[in-house]
């Protein structure tokens, strides 16, 4: 095997990688799952009026 052969095989790896997170990123099953964690920064904020501070 010379290096061009091993580059275009990494090349094709990577680039399956690559698609498969983007399937997985983008699924329809996940985005319940998806939305849940962005919305987990606003779980724990508190009812507190500007200028409390604990």
């Amino acid at each position: 095997m010379d290096y061009g052969i091993i580059q275009g095989i990494i090349t094709i790896v990577v680039m399956f990688t690559f698609l498969g997170i983007f399937a997985w990123a983008y699924s329809s099953r996940r985005k319940d799952q998806f939305d849940e964690a962005a919305n987990l920064v606003f779980e724990d904020e508190t009812n507190t009026k500007p200028g409390d501070h604990k």
